[in-house]
């Protein structure tokens, strides 16, 4: 490495490194591939023709892009625009070998005219030419709009003022799976097929109406087969997700024996998608922050591992040819786009991002069962200066995987404490829909657990305890500084909810839908319980400097209801610093990413005091979670 690299902090350069996302590739053109890379210094969609192994900048705009999809000929990409990153916007497309010069500088086409913006529910490409655009809107909920093929305009088939979105698209573009949530439960949705010839519903499968115990069901997809009408679905009917198959035309239902070796079954979650041949499955198995891949033969019902790594599987597809193209990373080792034939696929350009140290798993006894935590020591002994890096979500989970975030925190000498909090996903239903009611209090419960092991242990020093998050895990710093003000001496939250009564009137529809359902309720309707689980509820009892970082066109932690409690903060005098930037609910610009974090470890560290942290200049410690 040249003396000029080296100048430039480890820390910086995981930022700065390009990455690729695992590429997508057309149905009925499997040479013609999309992904997503970072390699201009902004998250942009790029295509990839593989048959000459030529690469393509798609999109180019200030704040990024990333949601994008190949028409299954492999002739058109679609993308869509929304408006500086506040997800409301309208899908354009282009050619996939690119504009003609002529049309150079000018804007992509409007991919279906006569649509307005909205937030996306989903897009569904047919081989036959057939689309359907799904949209989110505050005035009407959700609508499905059909194009069919040759036709000029869209015309709507479904609304609904509860959220819901597109599943899929049969194969022959007859029968459209909608997933949705009109009985009220969006944490449980439900799913409908209906044929697009006329309308009718051909079939239904609701576990939440009628039922005491609501399961959700979701859409895996369609067999990749003319005339076949097998769905696969996802289900919750044994406490945890796990797929069967649905004939929807004959309501025959196949559940799938999934046994490893041993014959035990997996535990934890399981996803899987159908092989391009449909006699098999792709199974994507999570447990425990890790997960791994399994092929299963529908003739013989054996399941065989896929050989990958311990680590996290970022996403996974199988080829035409058999093999299966996976992105993977551990907490060590940045990710890569690699296949079952022991090969890297697709690798970004420039230097590979400097390693990081592994986690140690941690299970600590908490009141609602065990809790299960990751945590990453620096260099040296303890005890250290401690940052709780808490997750988003809230139903999401932290795993084994590489993040440039806490990297960074381990680099200048703190451990990272992150915590799978009742509400996450990975543990099972029961996990998962703990977080009810008592939102925000349920989570901390947890945390605080974890804390008191962090300190009992010696691994954490607790005069030097920054908790920390982003979007939900910035909604959970800020409730904890109030509500747990002992138990911490900074907090450091991003994009967070801070005002929740007021987040609710300026969020975006479907996010209202989950609040309600989390709640059980509207704020007009359970206000006592909105209020306990506000940070502007406690923020008198705040105690500790806090920094704040938001996004003025965010759509899902508005910027009116941040501004509401960093007033109060004013008011009280509190110490606290507020970062305004011009994006939505994050950045896709990597020197923004890298700003955002310099200031608030800069924040961190002032506050905590010289010397503080030991790596203090940056420099990596063993590397760090990256």
């Amino acid at each position: 490495m040249s003396e000029e690299k080296s100048a430039v902090p480890a820390w910086e350069q995981r930022f700065r490194a390009a990455r690729v996302s695992l590429p997508d590739w057309a149905e009925d053109a499997p040479d013609r591939s999309l992904y997503v890379s970072n390699a201009t210094g902004t998250y942009e969609v790029y295509a990839w023709d593989r048959a000459t192994d030529t690469h393509r900048q798609v999109t180019d705009r200030p704040n990024g892009t990333t949601d994008a999809e190949l028409s299954p000929d492999g002739a058109w990409i679609w993308w869509f625009d929304d408006n500086d990153g506040d997800e409301f916007g309208i899908w354009r497309r282009q050619p996939f070998a690119g504009r003609p010069e002529d049309g150079a500088g000018s804007p992509d086409e409007e991919a279906v005219p006569g649509l307005a913006a909205s937030y996306s529910a989903g897009l569904a490409l047919g081989r036959d030419g057939t689309v359907v655009v799904g949209r989110s809107t505050d005035e009407h909920g959700t609508t499905l709009h059909l194009r069919r093929p040759g036709a000029t305009e869209a015309v709507e088939i479904y609304r609904h003022e509860e959220y819901g979105g597109i599943g899929d698209l049969s194969y022959d573009s007859t029968l459209l799976a909608i997933d949705h949530t009109e009985h009220g439960d969006a944490m449980h949705s439900a799913l409908r097929v209906v044929r697009l010839a006329d309308g009718a519903t051909v079939a239904e499968l609701d576990e939440v109406t009628g039922h005491p115990e609501p399961r959700g069901i979701a859409c895996l997809g369609f067999a990749p087969v003319d005339g076949d009408t097998r769905l696969l679905v996802a289900h919750q009917r044994t406490g945890r997700w796990e797929p069967m198959i649905w004939d929807v035309a004959t309501g025959a239902e196949t559940a799938l024996a999934l046994r490893d070796e041993q014959g035990r079954e997996l535990p934890g979650d399981v996803s899987a998608q159908w092989r391009p041949d449909a006699r098999a499955l792709l199974v994507e198995h999570e447990y425990e922050a890790r997960s791994e891949l399994f092929s299963y033969a529908l003739d013989t019902g054996v399941l065989t591992r896929l050989e990958t790594p311990r680590g996290t599987v970022g996403g996974a597809t199988a080829r035409p040819d058999g093999t299966v193209e996976f992105l993977w990373s551990s907490a060590a080792e940045p990710s890569a786009v690699r296949s079952t034939a022991g090969t890297v696929v697709l690798r970004a350009p420039g230097p590979v991002p400097p390693g990081s140290v592994p986690v140690e798993d941690v299970w600590v006894d908490g009141p609602g069962g065990r809790v299960h935590a990751l945590v990453q020591r620096p260099v040296g002994d303890g005890p250290f200066p401690t940052v709780f890096d808490v997750h988003g979500g809230p139903t999401h989970h932290d795993s084994d995987s590489f993040a440039a975030g806490p990297a960074a925190w381990l680099d200048h000498g703190f451990a990272v404490v992150r915590v799978n909090y009742r509400g996450s996903t990975g543990y099972g239903q029961a996990w998962t829909d703990a977080l009810h009611e008592r939102v925000g209090l349920i989570e901390l419960e947890d945390i605080a657990a974890v804390r008191a092991w962090a300190v009992a242990s010696g691994l954490a020093d607790p005069e030097r305890l920054v908790l920390t998050g982003g979007s939900w895990g910035g909604y959970l710093t800020l409730l904890g500084l109030g509500v747990q003000p002992e138990n911490w001496t900074l907090g450091v939250a991003a994009v967070p909810v801070a005002d929740y009564l007021t987040a609710y009137d300026d969020e975006m529809e479907a996010l209202k839908s989950l609040d309600r359902t989390l709640f059980g309720g509207t704020p007009t309707e359970v206000p006592e319980r909105w209020t306990a689980s506000s940070p502007l509820t406690y923020v008198e009892r705040v105690r500790v400097p806090v920094y704040i970082s938001a996004g003025v066109n965010d759509p899902r932690c508005p910027i009116r209801q941040i501004e509401n409690y960093v007033e109060r903060l004013e008011q009280l005098g509190r110490p606290h610093e507020v970062y305004r930037y011009d994006a939505g609910h994050g950045s896709l610009v990597v020197e923004e990413r890298i700003k955002q974090l310099r200031l608030e470890i800069d924040f961190v560290r002032r506050h905590l005091g010289a010397g503080s942290a030991g790596a203090g200049q940056g420099e990596p410690s063993d590397g760090g979670k990256g």
